[in-house]
């Protein structure tokens, strides 16, 4: 059976504390949801705010393959007319050939929060979708609190759906507005709604059907997929939620995993197969949109969801990858990682190794010795895998570094109400040169930094493209307080290349120098060992 998708990242998603989307990154997230293959994109609520208002205008002049955009708002305001309700008006305006209605459906927030009669409530939501299905849209109602709602009052919540229905609603949205439902009581409640609708005459049970069911679920219980999925299962073919869960409070349902689960396990349809394979790529990109980091340890998507890290794991997934996946990554346009630690086995260091291009000729007990060695004094090679490379190719007994640590100076000094000013002077051997260099930064580190190219640049011209973007630092042992043991990773890069390295010590200075020193010989042994390849190749 086809699912129909409803993304409402554009609207729900940016009520999450700390998201915010300019009209721009609303448009790009559009295009992008579109390619994804989500049937339906809500852009907003164009009575709240002019940001929304110009999103529908500008979304006007864009060609979408497969998404239909979907304007938001509320019912008639009580004692009012459709024809002078701003809310209902800005929507009309928005001229979107879907409009999502949203309407109470307990009797709580109808009499405590409209402060109006419940009869005025049905009233109200019927006015509101006859007015929009009169003007030729498909109309989507929303009914909020839907299954708080009905455990108040049942028969009062049924009735607000029939009255939607009644007005010509294409479609019936139930909402765990707080999300707090579980997945048993939404399966079962779905079940009472569709045997309802059917003694009122209508029929909810296929795509076909001029009627359909959907579901609308948070987070806050934890539980807004599996209860997405049960309504699903209980006869929903309609879903709503966002792309990476994004959402106020915990979170709306996230659209990724519903994705995923609904068509690899339970066999629905929902995108192409060439669409699924895109849902990283989709999950990074939005969140690289919304200036968030994406979740690491995300389900399918996450840059862990398939890392193997136990020696005895990755033993496994080294003969048979499904020995502990319970997917396919490429099926979402992931992959299998092997990370290395003092967790691991020979086969991770193989593995991982193997995953580089890097031939280890029967060194992984060194390499793997070197690891625990330097884990157990605070290393981790876990996202450093610079270091990790430097390890591997350190261990050739050919290898032979760009050049060598003799000594560096670390001076930071502060002379009254001054600023303060750090000087750093480094030896330096390449081949047979020793060279002695000094250089000021605005910290130690980055006069470290300066000092160090100053004295390599001469004979390593293309390290000036490398450059330094991220540097992070973690105390491993707190308790030590001041004298506690700072990690240090570092990010370089060069162009669209990436790498992390990783240095440790009770004085960060020499853990920055470690972290420095493998983040600028990585380049230079890749490219020295490049040009060896090439060479052996045309000799042979």
């Amino acid at each position: 059976m086809q699912i129909l998708l409803y993304d409402t990242t554009l609207r729900d998603g940016t009520q999450r504390e700390g998201l915010s989307l300019s009209v721009e990154d609303k448009l790009k997230i559009a295009r992008e949801l579109d390619l994804l293959g989500v049937h339906y994109i809500e852009g907003g609520w164009p009575g709240s705010n002019p940001k929304d208002a110009e999103f529908f205008q500008r979304i006007r002049r864009v060609t979408l393959r497969h998404a239909k955009i979907a304007a938001f708002g509320s019912t008639r305001h009580a004692d009012a007319t459709c024809d002078a309700d701003a809310n209902i008006q800005a929507l009309v305006e928005a001229d979107t050939p879907v409009v999502t209605l949203v309407g109470k459906s307990s009797t709580l927030h109808v009499e405590k929060v409209l402060e109006t009669t419940p009869q005025e409530n049905l009233a109200m939501i019927g006015d509101s979708v006859a007015y929009f299905k009169e003007r030729g849209k498909e109309v989507v109602y929303d009914a909020e609190h839907f299954f708080d709602g009905y455990k108040l009052d049942a028969a009062y919540a049924l009735a607000t759906l029939t009255a939607a229905a009644r007005a010509g609603a294409d479609c019936l949205v139930l909402c765990d507005t707080n999300g707090g439902s579980l997945p048993d009581e939404v399966a079962a409640v779905v079940q009472v709604v569709r045997q309802h609708l059917a003694q009122e005459g209508f029929d909810v049970g296929t795509p076909d059907a001029r009627l359909t069911l959907g579901i609308h679920t948070h987070n806050d219980g934890a539980l807004a997929v599996a209860n997405a999925i049960a309504a699903v299962r209980a006869g929903c073919i309609h879903v709503q939620g966002t792309i990476n869960g994004y959402g106020e409070r915990c979170g709306n349902m996230d659209l990724i995993p519903l994705i995923a689960n609904l068509q690899l396990k339970l066999g629905y349809r929902c995108v192409t197969p060439e669409q699924l394979r895109r849902l990283t790529e989709v999950s990074h990109y939005v969140a690289a949109v919304a200036n968030l980091n994406p979740d690491t340890h995300a389900p399918f998507v996450g840059h862990s969801a398939f890392a193997h890290k136990g020696g005895i794991h990755v033993a496994a997934v080294a003969k048979i990858p499904d020995s502990y996946q319970h997917i396919d990554p490429e099926l979402v346009g992931n992959r299998m990682r092997i990370v290395v630690s003092e967790l691991s086995g020979r086969g991770n260091v193989r593995m991982r190794a193997q995953e580089l291009g890097l031939e280890l000729n029967g060194n992984e007990r060194v390499v793997l010795q070197r690891i625990k060695e330097l884990e157990n004094r605070g290393f981790q090679f876990e996202a450093a895998e610079g270091s990790f490379e430097m390890l591997v190719r350190r261990a050739a007994p050919d290898y032979e570094p760009p050049f060598e640590l003799l000594d560096f100076t670390v001076v930071v000094s502060k002379h009254g109400d001054r600023d303060m000013t750090s000087q750093a002077m480094v030896k330096l051997r390449v081949g047979d040169e020793v060279m002695h260099t000094a250089a000021e930064g605005a910290g130690p580190v980055n006069a470290l930094d300066r000092a160090i190219r100053k004295a390599l640049l001469p004979h390593y011209p293309e390290l000036a493209d490398v450059q330094l973007v991220d540097y992070k630092v973690r105390i491993v042992d707190e308790h030590l307080g001041t004298a506690a043991k700072p990690r240090v990773l570092i990010e370089s890069a060069r162009g669209e290349e990436r790498w992390s390295t990783v240095g440790c010590s009770e004085n960060i200075i020499e853990a920055s120098f470690m972290a420095l020193w493998d983040s600028l010989e990585l380049p230079l042994a890749r490219r020295r060992a490049m040009a060896k390849a090439t060479t052996e190749s045309l000799q042979g």
